[in-house]
């Protein structure tokens, strides 16, 4: 037997030898699909298949290249010759020989980036006369993004155009494509897009094709799209040898046009299809699969499968109740701690989390205790583009000779000032002996620039002196709030309704919420201080080596990945699952397979974190466990709970129960007395599901949820734009209408 299938179980050695006929395998997290895919890949050259028959499809660059390395090691350089690559390297080798004969671009095409591809749709709303702020281009490339993976062209789009915006989107769209084609450019999605459509029209290339990949392979199926579906079900249609790999339980990109369909319903498209279950898993203790297997077992979207192992069955999975994030940070900290002085390596943790504002809170934590880390797939917090942008307004307003941080902001958000305006600028600031800030205002002055350009410096320098003229005035949360919003940076990001936009809001809001934090501490609340608090945050970072690191990470960003220890943070209702998924199943299934995700990343030790009260925005929120923690059978989990903990200013160390201290905190942070002089007059056993009530600071609402009695009843409740939000009902703002 061939050294490659001795080191297979049996169940992948089956799925390696069904060589012909199409293959569904249900390949469960840890379960070693990579080494069936290349023992396949093997197998097929080793039967006699020729080499360049052969097609492996992935998603990323990075597991292509794995693949490839894998297969060279069993059959040597011959390996190079197959084709393995992702979807989209695949499309641009095939459009390379055969574009042209679709007759509109020629084999010499570019490829435009996200950069480039909004350029062209500014060009667009400026031929068009549209107003850039109504249809911001960064929105429209999504949906031109969107449509095309859905198989619409311009003209699909423009038929099924149900109202003035979309048909408006749709001349966009239109000249949009023209541009692109004047250009002999295509964008990302055009790549798949085309490469289907020119098969479509042009029976001699589809059969070409169809004739030289006797087998197709395809890694991932769970996370294809409908262009990607229709793509390998063309190529596959005449030898019917497809061997798609996946895991339902595993499909976490709905968002980004992944349909799950396509996997569940495979064998509607092949009857005759072999399904093969991987279930053996290689990474994770049983007591971790079983925690996994009691979440993902909820879902109603998947097939059955229950992962199990021959590794030791583990110590059970923590489950720590925090009294709010500063506390679990601490938890987190306190046990890598441990582990490290037992000799395990910092890069053998990882604490994965929902949302990336979470990571706030858990880097100060390890700031504090010296302990390094790094942000997968993402920046440190105060690294990222539009928290460095507000620091450096906060910057240029307490020193206004800091010249690096207006060259930062002064086209944040775009106020039309190019290059050639910044070197008339800067030439005048030095011949002047004056500083960058100065001479903007003094723009009238330069003789050089455009009246338009003088405008926008003027205008800038006005609302420095603006801005200026509240330092002191506001207390430093409220200051930075006033900041963005009368700067514009906040209503640029929230125009542009984008997860990336949406993204940065959030990390926006929970730096105001680092500045309550920061007020609430033993300091003077000045800018001053704040900025020597940065500085000292990120001058340590720096600091650390790069080699044996915590790493932070959402839970999105770790798939794929597998750590011996393994912090969930954030396991609460409204958090994980996220608030904006709990009224629809079908995202609510999404948000549990990405639990599933999550769990199963641990290869040894598994922490499940919530918090009781969390700043989130800098607002407090009284929260409940998340159903997901709920769902593990309770053998499973060794429960703990935090102390409630709050710091006086001369930083001694004072507990409290939990329910004065998330009323005084928030009254705290919020200024709201009221919530301390006026308790809710309703009864609290007279909160019922369908209630409407009315909330001081959230509206009007509607309960969904209450749980509990007495002074410990905790209700969920609806409020319009603003998800569903957890109170606790004896101190809640609220009273029914």
């Amino acid at each position: 037997m061939r050294e490659y299938l001795k080191k297979l179980n049996a169940v992948q050695k089956k799925a390696v030898l069904q060589t012909e006929g199409p293959v569904l395998v249900i390949a469960g997290a840890g379960s070693g699909k990579t080494s069936v895919l290349t023992a396949r890949i093997a197998h097929l050259i080793d039967s006699g298949v020729p080499i360049d028959s052969i097609l492996a499809i992935t998603f990323t660059n990075k597991a292509a290249g794995e693949m490839k390395t894998r297969v060279q090691q069993i059959v040597g350089n011959y390996g190079r010759m197959i084709w393995i690559s992702t979807f989209h390297s695949f499309c641009v080798r095939l459009l390379r020989q055969e574009i042209d004969a679709g007759g509109v671009y020629s084999r010499n095409f570019v490829i435009y980036d996200e950069s480039e591809c909004e350029i062209i749709i500014k060009e667009c709303l400026r031929e068009l006369n549209f107003d850039d702020k109504r249809f911001k281009p960064s929105y429209v490339r999504g949906i031109i993004s969107r449509s095309k993976n859905e198989m619409q062209t311009y003209k699909k789009f423009q038929e099924l155009a149900v109202d003035p915006f979309e048909k408006n989107v749709g001349e966009i769209f239109e000249l949009y494509t023209k541009k692109l084609i004047e250009n002999n450019a295509l964008d990302f999605d055009d790549l798949l897009l085309i490469t289907v459509e020119l098969l479509k029209k042009n029976t001699e290339v589809l059969k070409k094709y169809q004739s030289k990949f006797k087998y197709i392979l395809v890694d991932e199926y769970q996370d294809t799209n409908h262009v990607q579906y229709l793509l390998t079900k063309m190529l596959a249609k005449v030898h019917h040898n497809i061997f798609v790999v996946g895991d339902v339980d595993q499909s976490i990109y709905g968002w980004r046009g992944a349909d799950i369909k396509n996997i569940l319903d495979f064998e509607k498209d092949y009857p005759e299809v072999k399904i093969i279950n991987l279930e053996q898993n290689y990474r994770s203790t049983q007591i971790i699969l079983d925690a996994a297997n009691c979440v993902i077992k909820n879902n109603n979207e998947r097939r059955p499968k229950n992962l199990w192992t021959e590794n030791h069955s583990g110590e059970k999975v923590i489950s720590y109740n925090a009294i709010d994030e500063r506390d679990e940070a601490d938890f987190i900290v306190r046990h890598i701690r441990e582990l490290h002085e037992l000799n395990e390596k910092y890069s053998d943790c990882a604490v994965l989390y929902r949302a990336n504002s979470q990571s706030r809170a858990i880097e100060e934590g390890f700031l504090r205790a010296g302990i390094p880390y790094s942000i997968v797939g993402g920046y440190k917090f105060y690294e990222r583009k539009e928290i460095k942008d507000v620091i450096a307004y906060l910057k240029l307003l307490y020193n206004q000779s800091d010249s690096i941080s207006l060259q930062r902001v002064i086209n944040v958000p775009r106020r039309g000032i190019g290059g050639t305006s910044m070197k008339y600028l800067r030439e005048y600031a030095i011949n002047n002996n004056i500083s960058l800030f100065e001479a903007s205002s003094r723009a009238d002055e330069i003789n050089q620039l455009t009246g338009k350009a003088r405008t926008a410096f003027s205008e800038f320098s006005l609302l420095m002196f603006k801005l200026a003229g509240e330092q002191g005035k506001r207390e430093l949360p409220d200051f930075i709030d006033y900041i963005l919003r009368e700067t514009g940076c906040l209503a640029e990001l929230e125009l542009a309704k984008t997860p990336e936009n949406d993204a940065r809001v959030e990390n926006l809001k929970e730096f105001i919420g680092v500045a309550q934090d920061f007020v609430k501490s033993d300091t003077d609340g000045s800018v001053a201080e704040f900025l020597t608090h940065i500085a000292l945050v990120t001058d340590l970072d720096k600091a650390e080596s790069e080699d044996d690191r915590v790493k932070l990470m959402t839970m999105h960003s770790a798939k794929g990945l597998e750590f011996p220890y393994v912090f969930i943070a954030g396991m609460e209702e409204g958090l994980f699952p996220h608030a904006r998924t709990l009224m629809n199943e079908r995202e609510i299934e999404e948000e549990r397979r990405l639990c599933y995700v999550g769990i199963t990343r641990a290869m040894k030790r598994l922490y499940l974190l919530r918090s009781r009260v969390r700043s989130i925005f800098g607002q407090i929120s009284v929260n409940t466990c998340s159903r997901f923690i709920d769902e593990i059978d309770s053998v499973h989990l060794e429960e703990s709970e935090g102390q409630g903990v709050s710091w006086s200013k001369d930083k001694r160390l004072h507990t409290m129960p939990i329910t004065a201290y998330a009323v005084s905190t928030r009254t705290h942070f919020d200024g709201k007395e009221a919530l301390l002089k006026k308790t809710n007059s309703t009864a609290t056993s007279a909160w019922r599901c369908g209630d409407k009530i009315v909330h001081n600071e959230f509206g009007n609402g509607t309960v969904v949820e209450v749980k509990g009695e007495g002074e410990k009843m905790l209700m969920k409740a609806v409020f319009p734009g603003l998800g569903i939000k957890s109170l606790m009902a004896k101190f809640a703002p609220i009273k029914k209408i």
